[in-house]
């Protein structure tokens, strides 16, 4: 399944939002692939960022992250540099970009 996600880096933070996703740690990015996600592809307009995952099963994804110990110490860095982050609770499941337009 593919799913477009919203978030928006704080406008003071975009040099260290980048700088941390040139670094992200490997046993986070493995902890992706074993949760089932084959591509995750992030664009940045000036402060909106636009995620592009494509996964076995989004929901899933979340659970198997929520709680992994290298999943929440990025999340919490990711919160010091956003002003809206990835939601992982059950909501979050829910909070893919809805499809205006496919070619």
């Amino acid at each position: 399944m593919r799913i477009a996600l919203h978030t928006r880096v704080r406008e003071d933070r975009i040099k260290e939002y980048e700088a941390a996703h040139r670094a992200v740690p490997e046993e986070l990015t493995a902890a992706i692939r074993a949760a089932g996600v084959s591509s995750w592809t992030i664009w940045r307009s000036g402060c909106e960022l636009f995620h592009l995952v494509d996964c076995e099963d989004y929901t899933r994804l979340l659970a198997e992250l929520e709680s992994l110990p290298v999943n929440i110490a990025w999340q919490a860095r990711m919160t010091e540099l956003l002003d809206v982050v990835h939601d992982y609770s059950e909501a979050g499941a829910e909070a893919g970009l809805p499809v205006v337009w496919q070619l």
